[in-house]
């Protein structure tokens, strides 16, 4: 029997099919023409009744027709540009079912240490961010690996100090873990003395004394030392981030994480609100408002107002994000069994009967709920909190998330498709890799095997969407489709992590596309080339299905199209 999505899926396809069977040559009004035809193409649809086809019309922004050359020169009118494609493979944009794009855009206007490959490569980066800024106020950034920090991942403030003792120094890893100095120590008033806060790590040496990384909850100590963003910074973030994910081929994100204040008020939502008049939003956006842990139900009345506010101004803000719990490597996620060699099983930061009452609260108005969990335990407390909000309100069409899931118990890999929760994976993380490693190292053998299930939670009726948790990761699609076909690094040589959880090539496809607009509830605008759809489009400089796929992360993106327009490269570069 279908799921309730797999339903509405397919009820989607047969619509678009019969819509782009129609405009090929049989339609009553022929005389429709077309602004721009691709022709002469090797098109990948993603659609299940036509997923090849050879040529593309696209009118006033959207798909008129999709077909073969000679049923579209049919389409050709005075004005008509056409491009002769030279049989270049022609596929959907890409979207991302997790990204933070302000959070990445600033990442990268700040002092970024993402190019680093070493911790003497941070200290260089750092010491250059000192001179830029001179005086004492705080240098912040992010970027570092915490593989370059054995054996557990947690850096020291050693390393900083040897940049600056003077001014704080703060830089953020994944959202989890911040690495200070002394100095931001000092001025956070944090000694041997402070206790760790509630869902909060202080990291401390034999003697108890602060080395200089806090986690999760922890990291609100220093907050008050980190320079607040300007409505310009933030506004900048949304423009970088739009420009270079239309250079990957992105045309539709799902913005993980929106911030708010507790007056009722968003920076964040000012900010998307700005670019999209400037006419800077070139992709298709959802936005999830942060769920605060320190804030009763009362939060929802703000939240439903903000979505309201954002729906007013064109924008779709319908998601919650729930951060269930932390990172495997730092033992901050919650497993159902002890870390190995440990009696250390983590925690989730939400209690369960919180999480299943604002769950339901929410699926009673129709909010989306998206839940950041790592740990299995984490995994089971947010299946277990639909499930019981299905039982309260029935199923509606709210296409709950989850996030990231590293490690998912057996028992619970079929209730995804159970129950209609979309399980968002980071493809380019399933893979043997340092990190990995070190996760591996904390979990054991028999867990490993459950790392990132993708394909048995496909099989088992889930539907499986990808996203890449940028900046976190390298956001560039086309690695993370080699990694979820190969479960190797891209380029790398080694075994492949638990090979039975690889896809193939088209529901990767699938993953970075109509599952994207699906989550997004997007998928009858885009998603797919199909009539009546909006025209975002790219072009590749290979044939992903016609490569060895161990070349596949190599494919450079030559065009992307946004609702009919270039976004990205030239058509005129891209033609024969």
């Amino acid at each position: 029997m279908l799921t309730r999505h797999a339903r509405t899926a397919a009820l989607g396809l047969i619509l678009a099919a019969t819509a782009g069977c129609a405009t090929v040559g049989r339609d009553a009004t022929p005389a429709v023409t077309a602004d721009l035809i691709l022709t002469n193409a090797r098109v990948y649809t993603v659609e299940e009744g036509q997923p090849w086809a050879e040529a593309v019309a696209i009118k006033d922004g959207k798909i008129l027709a999709v077909g073969s050359a000679a049923d579209l020169a049919a389409r050709k009118g005075e004005a008509t540009k056409i491009v002769d494609m030279g049989g270049k493979f022609v596929m959907p944009a890409f979207g991302d079912a997790h990204a933070h794009p302000i959070f990445g855009g600033m990442s990268h206007a700040r002092c970024s240490l993402h190019a680093g490959k070493t911790v003497e490569d941070y200290q260089r980066l750092i010491k250059a961010c000192v001179e830029k800024a001179p005086g004492n106020g705080t240098i912040f950034g992010s970027g570092w690996n915490q593989t370059f920090f054995p054996p557990k991942g947690i850096p020291n403030k050693a390393i900083l100090d040897a940049v600056s003792k003077d001014r704080p120094l703060i830089f953020e890893s994944d959202g989890h873990t911040l690495w200070v100095n002394s100095k931001a120590l000092e001025l956070a008033k944090i000694t041997r003395d402070t206790p760790d806060p509630k869902n909060g790590t202080i990291d401390r040496d034999e003697k108890g004394e602060p080395i200089g990384a806090l986690e999760e909850s922890a990291m609100a100590l220093v907050e008050p030392l980190i320079p607040a963003p300007t409505p310009a910074d933030l506004e900048g973030a949304i423009a970088y981030t739009a420009q270079f994910f239309n250079s990957l081929g992105i045309t539709s994100w799902h913005d993980a994480a929106v911030e708010w204040d507790k007056d009722g008020t968003s920076k964040a939502l000012d900010a998307y609100k700005a670019v999209k008049d400037r006419g800077g939003l070139t992709v298709h956006t959802a936005m999830d408002w942060r769920w605060n842990n320190d804030l009763g139900f009362d939060q929802l009345a703000s939240i439903l107002k903000l979505s309201a506010r954002a729906k007013n101004i064109g924008l779709t803000a319908n998601g919650v994000k729930f951060f269930i719990d932390g990172v495997i490597p730092q033992q901050t996620a919650a497993m159902l069994a002890p870390y190995e060699g440990t009696d250390v099983k983590g925690a989730t930061q939400i209690a369960p009967d919180t999480l299943t009452q604002a769950v339901a609260a929410l699926d009673a108005k129709g909010m989306q709920s998206h839940f950041h969990a790592i740990g299995d335990a984490g995994v089971r407390q947010a299946l277990d909190a639909v499930e019981q909000a299905r039982k309260h309100d029935g199923v509606r069409d709210t296409r709950p998330m989850m996030s990231h899931m590293n490690v998912i118990d057996p028992a619970d890999q079929l209730r995804f498709g159970k129950l209609g929760v979309a399980a968002i994976f980071q493809p380019l993380w399933a893979c043997d890799e340092a990190y990995m490693r070190l996760t591996m190292e904390r979990i054991g053998p028999k867990r490993s095997s459950y790392i990132y299930p993708a394909n048995s939670i496909r099989k088992g009726g889930g539907l499986i969407a990808y996203g890449a948790d940028w900046s976190v990761a390298s956001a560039n699609p086309l690695e993370g489709i080699e990694v979820a076909v190969t479960r190797v690094a891209p380029g790398g040589n080694l075994s492949p992590l638990n090979a039975g959880e690889a896809v193939t090539l088209e529901h990767a496809l699938r993953a970075y596309t109509l599952n994207v607009a699906y989550v997004n509830h997007l998928e009858t605008r885009t998603g797919s080339i199909a009539a009546g759809k909006s025209a975002d489009l790219i072009v590749l400089d290979q044939d992903l299905f016609r490569i060895p796929v161990t070349r596949i992360h190599r494919t450079k993106v030559l065009l992307t199209l946004f609702q009919g327009r270039t976004v990205f490269g030239s058509l005129d570069g891209t033609a024969r």
